[in-house]
């Protein structure tokens, strides 16, 4: 453990603010100002597919600026799209808002790799545990998030523009906080050379497999806890229930990380990933019970845990598959992964919930759970396989 460490977790921690904020207001933004029901979660479609279409951008200013300048690019968009977001509500005007979400998505790019830079920030014998401690900083938007957009959500006479205008502000927050943070010269990083082609890279069965499970992970996760604050005023459940249940979710998402890496490095990376996805088939077994607050809580509870020991998992297991000198080619290309499947997942969500209902949208949750545990067991077949041959 180090400051710079320490500083990361909490910039960390200021970027799920942002997202959890975005996740509860965005959907309820969206089914307000809308043309069309289904349309509601386009906004926070748009904030993946952004995410989506920073990635190569984000992973060639990492590479010739830096962490640091990266990072703070990052945070300067975030300051920009949340002012724009707020404009959108007080205009009423429902693609101003898709479009600055979009333009969100660039922040969401840079934050995301927040997870791998904390690997260089440790010794190499600890960086499981600096990933997953730095996952738990999340902690500090599981309590921020859902209760910003609830204090805040009558602060104008435009609902949730104040949270808007709150996030601008959370953003500029981070901006200082990550000012202070040292982080390893661009030199010591990047070596002077590219390494192996991204073709070669993205071939190997273990990039494929952590790509694929932090992917669909990541997808359910959104599918399901995009389409709650939907489902659950549909249900006439108060804003109020929807915010005690997005705080429980981004809890269970996060509080995990101060454990985590120990079990990763204790009993290994697939077997703690096999039990998330353990995890996240019970949280749909849950919602299929019935629809009442606490169904409600205790899967997405649930949903939370499963995403983090799957995802921390998948970021571990990342790391094998990539030298130093390849890292920001490779952290691209699995982010990519990840923003393409949450933007498929935040558009399903919407149309299913609003068309289908909240029960048809668990059913096909079940599918990219079923692709994740054949992933899992195709793996561990092959090193089973080439364990026995050595």
């Amino acid at each position: 453990m180090n400051r710079n460490l320490w500083l990361l977790v909490v910039c960390q921690g200021l970027f799920l603010t942002n997202n959890v904020t975005f996740i509860a207001i965005n959907g309820l933004v969206g089914l307000n100002l809308a043309p069309l029901g289904w349309m509601a979660t386009l906004p926070v479609m748009g904030y993946v597919v952004g995410g989506a279409l920073a990635t190569g951008p984000v992973a060639f200013t990492q590479r010739r600026f830096g962490r640091q300048a990266s990072f703070q690019l990052g945070l300067a968009v975030a300051v920009a799209s949340a002012l724009l977001c707020c404009y959108a509500a007080y205009s009423r005007n429902f693609w101003l808002l898709v479009v600055a979400t979009v333009v969100a998505g660039y922040y969401a790019a840079n934050a995301q790799l927040y997870r791998f830079a904390a690997a260089e920030l440790s010794l190499p014998a600890f960086r499981e545990k600096a990933i997953s401690l730095v996952m738990a900083g999340g902690l500090l938007g599981a309590i921020a998030g859902p209760n910003l957009a609830a204090q805040t959500r009558s602060l104008t006479d435009v609902p949730f523009a104040g949270a808007y205008l709150a996030l601008a502000g959370v953003a500029l927050l981070a901006m200082g906080l990550l000012s202070q943070i040292r982080f390893p010269p661009v030199a010591e990083t990047t070596g002077s050379h590219g390494g192996r082609p991204l073709g070669e890279i993205v071939r190997q069965p273990v990039f494929i497999i952590a790509a694929a499970c932090g992917a669909l992970g990541y997808g359910v996760m959104n599918l399901l806890m995009a389409a709650t604050p939907i489902a659950m005023q549909t249900c006439g459940l108060p804003f109020s229930d929807v915010a005690t249940v997005l705080e429980w979710h981004v809890i269970g998402m996060f509080a995990p990380g101060f454990f985590t890496g120990h079990l990763i490095k204790r009993f290994g990376t697939l077997p703690i990933m096999a039990v998330g996805l353990v995890l996240n088939i019970g949280c749909v077994l849950i919602a299929l019970s019935g629809v009442d607050f606490t169904q409600f809580l205790a899967a997405l509870f649930l949903l939370g845990l499963g995403w983090n020991f799957l995802f921390t998992g998948a970021t571990t297991l990342a790391l094998t598959a990539y030298r130093p000198e390849e890292k920001d080619k490779a952290q691209g290309a699995l982010n990519f992964c990840v923003f393409v499947v949450l933007a498929l997942s935040s558009l399903s969500s919407g149309v299913l919930v609003t068309t289908q209902g909240w029960t048809l949208l668990n059913v096909g949750s079940l599918f990219p759970l079923a692709l994740t545990g054949l992933a899992l067991g195709w793996l561990a077949l092959r090193r089973s396989r080439a364990g026995a041959v050595a």
